[in-house]
């Protein structure tokens, strides 16, 4: 069907939060005028609303896709800058390294800077590699600014990736809002039934507890963990991989702010898992993801509330999840966001992304009424390639570790992993070198720095860095971190960047 009366009208998400209002506010931007897009959702389920933290590709989205000012959002939402994530006692207990965002040094040739390093580090005359990439240098001296196009060339400040860390349900009210402005509707009920059309069992509508029938061409499936249309209804399979990712709950608390809010997310691995704190701009957000094989909730409580920076502004809230995926992501005529897709846990903050790539590759592949196979098929095989390379880049973290101290840590430690990340492992022990797998998501500076934040330190490096003269390299690699030490102490601090272009009102 190519004519103009096989366009889609009528599309409906089912379940608001970060996932279903991004979807509303997206498609109303880009299909409001020929097409009507409806939420529904019910106050009286809610929404988990732990994501509070992102990677630098919701700059683009926020500001690309849907033309929102930064200062904005960053004020609606509560929001900070985020320019990595601090990881403490992964490798082994008392190590602490920065995974952060954007290059790491300067590429010389066709080799990527690393290489470089690796051979005057190997020889003892080279610092650790956060000396050579801005945001690491800058995010523990809590400093803070974007980056300019008016930066010199070759500086530092010109290509400056940093992301954010906000409050979810501001986030989602802020985009509700936005969304309804622009042409989306919202309609309050709890859906009791799926009805499904005779011959090709294609979803036709939802029904409300009220009587309401609201019928659709495609439905959005934002219901989180309940997948009430990709799993209840369509029954697409969840593919499980706790073999590889044991953690299958979470506590999560708010506390109070206990000084200015650093420019970096904080991982810290407990004898069972791990704990994030997230500070946002009126609290700071705090969570401990673990494995109940290996730990009560009633201990994890404990354990978080004993950790906090600050005081405790509610009571622990528990989640239970299954690390994994879709078997299919878009069924029939349902495509699954958000929770209702899979759920990756918290460890790289790539929930909020996967709803933004999942709605961008939606919209690439956007069908007719006629939901050609091949759009289908494409838009699964590409979802599922992104979900896998993200599974295996955090099965990296837990696995790349010599802690013996819990049976959980050594379950990791010794536990086999998926083939496509053994083999990076492998090559990269040897000398340093990662090949990118096609589109994935995580690129080598975060490859690099999290294998040898994790103690993964190449035996040797790639053969062509020895035609460089040993002072020519040094001169280059001090170059680098001079370059870098002196942008990171020409900024000001976060809290007073905030003060200055973002500041919220008083929640």
């Amino acid at each position: 069907m190519t004519d103009h009366d096989a366009r889609i009208r009528r599309i409906v998400v089912v379940g608001g939060g970060s996932a279903g209002w991004m979807a509303a506010a997206t498609l109303a931007t880009y299909l409001g005028r020929g097409s009507s897009v409806r939420l529904v959702e019910s106050e009286e389920i809610g929404i988990v609303g732990v994501g509070e933290a992102s990677v630098p590709h919701l700059k683009t989205f926020n500001g690309e896709v849907l033309g929102i000012e930064e200062a904005e959002f960053l004020k609606a939402s509560q929001g900070t800058f985020k320019l990595g994530i601090e990881f403490r006692d992964w490798g082994r207990i008392g190590d602490t390294y920065l995974h952060g965002f954007g290059r790491i040094g300067r590429s010389m040739g066709p080799l990527p800077f690393h290489q470089f390093w690796l051979k005057r580090f190997l020889a003892g005359h080279a610092p650790d590699i956060g000396a050579y990439t801005l945001q690491t240098v800058a995010a523990p001296q809590g400093r803070f600014m974007v980056g300019g196009s008016d930066a010199p060339a070759g500086s530092p400040l010109a290509d400056f990736a940093y992301a954010y860390h906000f409050d979810a349900g501001r986030y989602a009210r802020f985009l509700r809002e936005l969304a309804e402005r622009r042409g989306a509707t919202r309609t309050e009920g709890r859906i009791v039934d799926v009805v499904r059309r005779a011959g090709d069992g294609f979803v036709e509508a939802v029904v409300l507890e009220s009587g309401e029938r609201i019928e659709g061409d495609l439905f959005i499936d934002c219901s989180g963990f309940r997948a009430l249309l990709i799993g209840q209804a369509l029954e697409v399979d969840y593919v499980d991989w706790r073999q590889w990712l044991p953690c299958d709950r979470a506590m999560a608390v708010p506390s109070a702010n206990a000084g200015p809010p650093t420019p970096y997310t904080r991982a810290t691995a407990r004898a069972a898992g791990w704990q994030w704190r997230i500070p946002l701009q009126h609290r700071t957000g705090n969570g401990y993801v673990y494995a109940s094989e290996h730990l009560s909730d009633d201990e994890a409580a404990a354990t978080l509330l004993a950790h906090l920076d600050g005081v405790a502004l509610a009571e622990p809230r528990a989640l239970r999840f299954t690390t994994g995926m879709r078997r299919e992501f878009w069924h029939a005529n349902v495509v699954a966001l958000g929770l209702a897709s899979g759920f990756m846990e918290p460890l790289e903050s790539t929930s909020i992304y996967l709803v933004q790539s999942g709605l961008q590759r939606l919209l690439g592949l956007f069908p007719d009424l006629g939901f050609e196979p091949q759009l289908v098929r494409r838009y699964n095989a590409e979802t599922t390639f992104e979900y896998e390379r993200i599974r295996d880049f955090l099965v990296l973290h837990y696995h790349a570790t010599t802690r013996d101290d819990s049976p959980f840590w050594t379950h990791c430690r010794t536990m086999p992993v998926p083939d496509a990340l053994r083999e990076t492992i492998t090559m990269f022990q040897r000398d340093g070198r990662y090949f990118r797998h096609g589109d994935d998501f995580f690129a080598l500076p975060s490859w690099v720095q999290v294998m040898l934040g994790q103690g993964i330190v190449p035996a040797g490096y790639h053969p062509v860095v020895d035609e460089m003269p040993e002072s020519h390299l040094d001169a280059f690699l001090s170059r680098v971190r001079e370059d870098i030490a002196r942008a990171a102490a020409a900024m000001p601090t976060h809290q007073q960047f905030i003060d200055r272009y973002c500041k919220a009102p008083p929640a």
